[in-house]
């Protein structure tokens, strides 16, 4: 059945719905330490020189001063971390091959994420009435994680050359799905770069707000706030919000 919500709603008329996955659709922060771990025990045992002079910290720290020093590349988090990576092997006469294959362990763990609880049970539910893309500044690969095969469509910053609020990871989805910009709603956590960016790339937006924030003042307010997706699911097939 393909339902929409009614003519005086916020989401009235929408199509397709893009969706941020970071935070959004699973957490973040332990799905990275976790990747990270396993980075680190691959070099005590392939380069030990490396575990034994950078702990997970100075790794992280040395990355986040590669993408400062490349701006132009800084939407790529892939190429920043092989980068970092290529570096440190350099400076300690290792092959670049070890760069490469601590990348794809990493790239492995950070597929292994954990869903929030509703989430697959409320995309099945989407699937069909809406077009789905995944859109992400993240460097999941969505068709490796659990929620493979729920959309119609993903898009990461690496692969369109920008990170939102750039609106080019939007424009890639309006053109994959063929419906317009102004018939999509962005759901997404981050004010900035999920709910504004959407908001002035002409979409209606949706703020998945998990942990009761506040939201920013200054910021125009997102057209519908949710605490997680069964209640998107709700607004759009007008369902009572309790």
């Amino acid at each position: 059945m393909n339902r929409r919500l009614g003519r005086g709603g916020p989401l009235a008329g929408v199509r397709l719905l893009t969706f941020d996955l970071d935070d959004t659709l699973w957490p973040c922060f332990p799905t990275i330490q976790a990747a990270e771990r396993e980075v680190h025990a691959w070099f005590r045992e392939e380069a030990p020189v490396l575990a034994e002079r950078y702990d997970i910290e100075e790794l992280r720290r040395h990355r986040m001063r590669v993408a400062r020093e490349n701006p132009d590349k800084a939407h790529d988090l892939t190429a920043i971390r092989v980068h970092s990576y290529r570096q440190l092997a350099r400076r300690h006469g290792l092959p670049e091959s070890v760069a490469h294959q601590a990348n794809a362990i990493f790239r492995r763990a950070r597929n292994q994420v954990r869903p929030y609880e509703e989430v697959v049970e409320v995309l099945k539910a989407l699937r069909g009435s809406y077009v789905l893309v995944a859109v992400s500044n993240g460097n999941a690969q969505v068709d490796r994680t659990p929620l493979a095969g729920f959309f119609d469509h993903a898009f990461s910053a690496e692969e369109v050359g920008a990170a939102k609020p750039d609106p080019a990871l939007f424009h890639a989805a309006s053109e994959a799905a063929g419906v317009p910009l102004e018939l999509a709603a962005h759901v997404g956590d981050d004010p900035e770069r999920d709910v504004e960016a959407a908001r002035l790339a002409g979409m209606r937006t949706v703020w998945v707000n998990r942990g009761n924030a506040d939201w920013p003042p200054g910021l125009a307010p997102p057209d519908l706030q949710v605490p997680d997706l069964h209640r998107l699911r709700d607004a759009l097939w007008k369902e009572d919000i309790a």
